[in-house]
């Protein structure tokens, strides 16, 4: 029954927020610098670290000692000795990139041919996919996956600029793939007088939610052609408890607001513009998805009274909240396996420590419950999340 304290790393991204992973923590608020994202998991590039112990050690090195008794032999056997998920807090207080991930046999083959290639640009860093999902715990503006082409197309057409009109012509064509190759590869020389104008003309239509949009991600990022990018999409705000799922090869970027979101192990990220980071257009193209997302929002299935789950159709990860008003019982955690979980409100107590006694979670602490520790209940008033490989 053993359960483990787990200490997360945060993430410093420019666009993180300076108020909101702190106030989770219960530490002094805003930070001198910007707290993006609190990584919980055994990723190498920033592994949590395990206490409890004789020493604390990294959640990959504590896996890597005996990684049957704390992934179990199901996980194991299926993904080798290794966690297969990440889970995050993510604050973001500005907007991130426009963003897509491989699918897994891609993800493979071209992870290969960079090892094999020095020549070839290094836009991989693992051999995984890197599907995810993030449900809100605050108010949540998103961008994610494509829109109706006809519906951009008309918010397009409405600014009036003559240059777009080969894009609108590929919209009300159908043709989400044409729109999006002519946008991103527009030629650098004139890209910063093309946004200038999209904005001047977005700012003629006070209310239109699309011009609004278009006018925001333009002052953060002029001369970005992902800022027209962006008006292909669905433009998504999440209420605390709704989810957005993003497979393989789905366009998306975060607004703001923050939530939990959950993936596989991967870092795998292939960008289009929004960013000051490396983008690769044509890379991107290659694993894009040129289909239209009707409704990009996911409620989520009540399993018994306060455990809700929002199901996804991968093998890597599930995500659970648990909320206990203190009334009720101990609550039992619907999954076993290899667990993290985070307090988000309240206080609670979970499993037993290798000393015996409960392993105590306030809000923003963490623990990690490896296979052998069986079925675990949670107890005490609060919400938490918990993350799990489906059975």
């Amino acid at each position: 029954m053993t359960v483990y304290p787990l200490t997360g790393v945060i993430r410093p991204y420019a666009w993180g927020s300076h108020t909101a992973i702190a106030e989770l923590q219960g530490r002094p608020a805003p930070t001198e610098a910007p707290e993006a994202e609190l990584w919980l998991g055994a990723h190498p590039d920033d592994p949590s670290t395990v206490g409890g112990t004789a020493g604390e050690v990294s959640l990959a090195a504590f896996i890597g000692g005996n990684p049957q008794a704390q992934l179990g032999e199901r996980v194991l056997g299926e993904f080798g000795p290794r966690l297969p998920y990440l889970l995050k807090v993510l604050a973001a207080e500005a907007p991130l990139s426009l963003q897509a991930h491989p699918d897994l046999e891609y993800a493979k083959q071209a992870f290969a041919r960079q090892q094999a290639d020095p020549s070839v640009p290094k836009n991989y860093t693992d051999a995984n996919h890197k599907p995810e999902m993030l449900v809100a715990l605050t108010p949540f503006e998103a961008l994610c996956g494509f829109r109706a082409p006809a519906a951009a197309a008309d918010d397009i057409d409405a600014l009036g600029i003559p240059a777009l009109d080969p894009v609108v012509k590929s919209l009300r064509a159908g043709d989400l793939r044409g729109a999006v190759e002519t946008l991103l590869s527009w030629p650098s020389d004139d890209r910063a007088a093309l946004i200038g104008s999209v904005a001047a003309a977005a700012k003629s239509h006070p209310g239109d939610d699309a011009c609004a949009l278009a006018v925001s991600l333009a002052d953060y990022y002029p001369g970005d052609p992902g800022v027209l990018v962006a008006l292909l999409l669905n433009h998504v705000r999440l209420q605390p408890g709704e989810a957005i799922w993003m497979p393989a090869g789905n366009l998306h970027a975060y607004l703001r607001g923050t939530g939990i979101e959950l993936m596989a192990a991967s870092d795998n990220v292939l960008r289009g513009g929004l960013t000051p980071k490396r983008v690769d257009v044509p890379e991107l193209l290659k694993v894009l998805v040129f289909e239209v997302l009707d409704d990009p929002i996911r409620k989520p299935t009540e399993l018994s009274p306060g455990v809700l789950t929002w199901p996804v159709p991968v093998p890597d990860f599930v995500l659970y909240r648990l909320e206990l008003d203190g009334t009720r019982p101990p609550t039992e955690i619907p999954a076993e396996g290899p667990r993290i979980i985070v307090a988000t409100a309240g206080d609670f107590f979970v499993g037993e420590s290798v000393d015996g006694t409960p392993i105590e979670l306030a809000r923003g602490e963490a623990a990690f419950a490896p296979a052998a520790a069986g079925k675990i209940k949670l107890a005490g008033q609060g919400v938490a999340f918990v993350a799990a490989v489906p059975a």
